[in-house]
């Protein structure tokens, strides 16, 4: 059972959530923060792995101490050194007086280095000897300085992947990482989103004097199943955006708030590669690109025979004239297209066309032989049996991947190679949510 100083320490730093995970890191951090030991938080970007470092701060023998949180990811390189460790006068361009780094500012208190994983490699030589010996050098000076700070570090990085690269050193993520924490992303936390995005809504409403946003049954379910990458932030952009743009009876179904993830779904400029997956500038898997192929060529071939049936239908129309129209599906032939249009005289009434197989070959003909070789009604049917064929074979594997996964839609996806927001798309799309 949660005990009273947990729930004192949430409300005092503001933390909602009762998860399990997220407990657990408050106590982890409650217990450490009397000790100078240091500690190394991780956790996804936008987890709120800051607020940990101030309950150590707050709750340590420090509290009266200075606390400053350090994002290393954002100093140049060129200038890290001067900031945590200071510098002496004349020691670069622009150094026109001694400076205190923030080691020396922060001397019997705390100091928060956030992205840790960003520090250069020289600069990290120099954080080694502070955490083992509390001795540094400023910037230009030989005389050693000494400081009695706690340093709390986070990362949003896999530090033993940096190890293997070169990109960290070994020696100090060991003694960075005496106690470690570690804060669970959002899509972790069960109920938590809910009571989150109900607080954002909240507070939203009470500041700018509105109704508060309410959510279905079904948008409450949908919310939990989305992964949020940018977890907490994440969450607060989006409630803070519906609060602003959601007119009339401010209740918001699971139709809504599909629109409002998917507007807010984020956009990859570059190719990326994740693990074994190749993901495209759409932010696709190579499975979920193979899919998008299929589907495109299904809606080229049916919007082929769409244009034949309409050539069929037209005995006066002029068949150039509707592939002209047509030309979106007809990009890989436009330079023979061009071709076509200097060198081909077409009749300008013509009864009907027939388009063959071979490249751009276009013959006046008769309706007579029209109806001899193709039938109307069969060509209208092999449209419809192009789409429902596809369907069903996608539905169908997503049946075999839901059975053979228990029902579990997390390694279902993962197995078709998919995410499970697409997932729950198709479940929603096929009825299958008897299965599922």
């Amino acid at each position: 059972m949660e005990s009273s100083h947990l729930n004192a320490i949430k409300a005092r730093f503001g933390i909602i959530g009762n998860s399990s995970a997220l407990l657990r890191a408050i106590s982890v951090a409650e217990q450490v923060a009397p000790t100078d030991m240091t500690v190394l938080i991780t956790g996804e970007s936008g987890s709120g792995k800051e607020s940990f470092s101030k309950i150590i701060h707050s709750l340590s023998k420090r509290k009266h101490g200075q606390f400053i949180a350090v994002n290393c990811g954002a100093i140049p390189e060129g200038t890290i050194d001067s900031e945590l460790f200071g510098h002496e006068k004349g020691s670069f361009t622009g150094a026109i007086e001694a400076r205190k780094g923030y080691f020396e500012v922060t001397d019997g208190g705390t100091i928060f280095l956030d992205e840790i994983a960003e520090m250069p490699l020289g600069t990290q030589a120099r954080l080694l000897r502070v955490l083992e010996n509390g001795e540094f050098y400023r910037v230009g000076s030989s005389k050693v300085q000494k400081t009695n700070t706690r340093v709390v570090a986070a990362t949003n990085v896999n530090l033993q992947d940096a190890i293997s690269t070169g990109k960290f050193r070994e020696d100090l993520y060991y003694r960075l990482c005496t106690v470690p924490i570690y804060v669970p992303p959002l899509r972790e936390r069960g109920d938590d989103i809910e009571l989150l995005f109900r607080k954002f809504t909240t507070d939203f409403s009470e500041l700018h004097r509105v109704k508060p946003i309410m959510l279905t049954r079904e948008a409450k379910d949908l919310l939990q199943k989305q992964r949020f990458p940018g977890n907490i932030r994440q969450l607060k952009n989006l409630a803070e955006q519906i609060s602003v743009l959601e007119m009339g009876d401010r209740i918001v179904d699971d139709n809504k708030l599909q629109y409002y993830l998917e507007f807010n779904e984020p956009k990859i400029n570059s190719s990326v590669i994740k693990g074994d997956f190749f993901t495209s500038p759409d932010g696709l898997n190579e499975r979920e690109i193979l899919y998008k192929i299929l589907f495109d060529l299904k809606r080229d071939v049916t919007e082929l025979k769409k244009i034949l049936l309409k050539v069929i239908e037209s005995g006066n129309t002029n068949a150039y004239d509707i592939i002209s129209n047509n030309m979106s599906i007809f990009e890989d032939i436009k330079p023979e297209f061009s071709d076509l249009q200097k060198n081909l005289a077409l009749p300008s009434t013509p009864s009907a066309v027939e388009v063959s197989t071979n490249p751009i070959e276009i013959h006046p003909i008769g309706n007579s032989q029209i109806e001899e070789d193709i039938n109307f009604e069969d060509v209208s049917a092999q449209v419809q049996d192009v789409t429902l064929s596809l369907e069903k074979q996608e539905k169908e594997i997503i049946i075999r991947a839901l059975k053979k996964n228990r029902n579990k839609r997390k390694y279902a996806a993962k197995d078709l190679g998919i995410s499970e927001r697409t997932l729950y798309r198709k479940i929603k799309q096929y009825d299958l949510e008897d299965i599922a």
